[in-house]
């Protein structure tokens, strides 16, 4: 988790620097105090998915080793 992230009551969402800036197919995610939350950028009201910090790095990690 970056060491100038903002926790508070109301997420700061952020999307992908992949995800180019058109409405298709994209997510986006908030760090919150105890995890990372991923929602449907485009249906903001729908339940989102909750993973621990660490569980977030794995996955990022993961696809970057990947190359995706």
């Amino acid at each position: 988790m970056p060491a100038d992230l903002q926790l508070g009551p109301e997420p700061a969402w952020f999307k992908s620097s992949h995800s180019g800036g058109n409405t298709t197919e994209c997510v986006e995610a908030a760090f919150v105090q105890d995890s990372t939350v991923v929602r449907d950028s485009k249906d903001r009201f729908s339940p989102c998915l909750s993973l621990s910090h660490k569980a977030w790095a794995d996955f990022i990690a993961a696809l970057q080793a990947a190359k995706l």
